[in-house]
């Protein structure tokens, strides 16, 4: 027999979205930690054989380079879902409850604006240099100019996250 899913509750939603940005986050963490220690890697074997081998890597400052643009992103949408991002909030401490839930939905509202602009430009961007290669690698540029387009989409994704934890909540929980 054939039985109906339940209804979808505003709940339900909720959760699904906070589980996917643990989830992304949880990966984009660990990729972080790989990207980290690879680009550490390859500065110290550049190092080695630039002053011991007196022979030079081509290619490392470059993946060093395009691999820092990658940490940089990857790292903001990490210190986003952490909430260690910079933030001034002696002003918003003061507020009632109540202001400081209208505060935190605009906060979220206008960070979601700016992180869709991120994907808009991003992917315009990506698509502007798609046809250019980098000299040493020898790879499409959009590729290295796609994370801001792929970070724009994770940081939007954390910003639901945190709007729909922040119109569940009771406006005493501040």
């Amino acid at each position: 027999m054939f039985t109906p899913l339940p209804a979808l509750t505003p709940y339900t939603e909720d959760v699904m979205i906070r589980k996917t940005s643990f989830l992304i986050n949880q990966w984009i963490e660990y990729l972080l930690f790989g990207m980290g220690f690879t680009m550490a890697l390859i500065v110290a074997v550049q190092v080695f054989c630039r002053y011991v081998l007196n022979q030079s890597l081509f290619w490392s400052e470059e993946l060093a380079r395009f691999l820092l643009v990658w940490l940089t992103f990857l790292g903001a949408s990490t210190a986003y879902y952490r909430k260690v991002n910079p933030g001034i909030d002696f002003l918003y401490l003061r507020l009632p409850p109540f202001l400081r839930k209208i505060s935190s939905i605009f906060t979220h509202l206008a960070s979601m604006a700016l992180f869709i602009v991120m994907v808009i430009y991003g992917y315009q961007f990506a698509w502007f240099v798609r046809l250019q290669i980098s000299p040493a690698l020898q790879i499409p540029k959009w590729i290295i100019m796609s994370i801001i387009p792929i970070s724009g989409i994770i940081l939007t994704v954390h910003a639901l996250a945190f709007l729909f934890a922040e119109l569940k909540a009771d406006s005493h929980d501040h």
